[in-house]
């Protein structure tokens, strides 16, 4: 929320003009194009012209039609897939570069690795790209601890809010529900992992919103990883 967000939106100018040219940049560009079309009924939507190739004045105008794009778009807070794939290419830069890295609570590292130990496997599930998460985890305060979690999941599974999601991910994993801990802080997403029968614990760290009285007496709420007494083995 206070870093890659404001990342994007700060430098999207810049990381189009630098690579405009590339086949990536240009896929990219395709893509958010498609959407516009599709998002051309709302109320505020910005196309993106095709370019002519006539020169510098034409490509500022579709790169500025492209800014405002993103910029609408993540105003509204929209999941697009045109959306989330620039963004994970902008990130990806900027985590390489060293201009940004995943901050990492301490508590989380020796946590994982003590449930590691223990025989249990851990995974990340987002609604932030698994491309996003990788770059999180891999370039992270704690250096790059990808090699803590035994796989990734996002939204192409199923939003995060829907007790589908968690069986999909079950299913995947080859576990039973009720074996699966999910870590959340958002109380729409705790109530749906349980109604797929999921264990849930609610995370209250710095920055998170907040919870009502009723959602403090109900769910089990942690502030560390350290709080969590999980089985010795799955």
């Amino acid at each position: 929320q206070e870093t890659l967000f404001p990342y994007i939106k700060n430098n999207v100018r810049e990381y189009l003009r630098a690579h405009w040219e590339e086949e990536e940049c240009q896929r990219d560009v395709g893509l958010l194009r498609k959407q516009a079309q599709e998002d051309s009924s709302l109320d505020g939507a910005v196309p993106i012209p095709l370019e002519s190739g006539s020169g510098e004045e034409e490509l500022e105008r579709v790169i500025q039609a492209v800014v405002d794009n993103v910029h609408w778009q993540m105003s509204l807070d929209r999941k697009t897939t045109a959306l989330k794939q620039l963004q994970g290419h902008m990130w990806r830069a900027a985590y390489a570069t060293g201009h940004v890295k995943g901050e990492i609570f301490e508590d989380v590292v020796p946590a994982i690795r003590k449930w590691r130990e223990a025989g249990m496997k851990v995974y990340i599930y987002s609604s932030g790209s698994i491309e996003a998460q990788k770059l999180l985890f891999g370039y992270s305060t704690e250096g790059d601890i990808l090699e803590l979690f035994d796989g990734h999941f996002d939204t192409k599974i199923g939003p995060k809010v829907e007790s589908e999601s968690y069986r999909r991910i079950a299913a995947s994993i080859g576990c039973a529900t009720n074996n699966i801990l999910f870590l959340t802080d958002v109380p729409r997403e705790a109530n749906a992992a349980e109604e797929a029968d999921t264990h849930v614990a609610v995370v209250i760290r710095p920055g998170n919103a907040g919870l009502t009285d009723d959602e403090k007496s109900y769910y089990s709420l942690i502030s560390s990883f350290t709080e969590l007494l999980l089985p010795s083995s799955t």
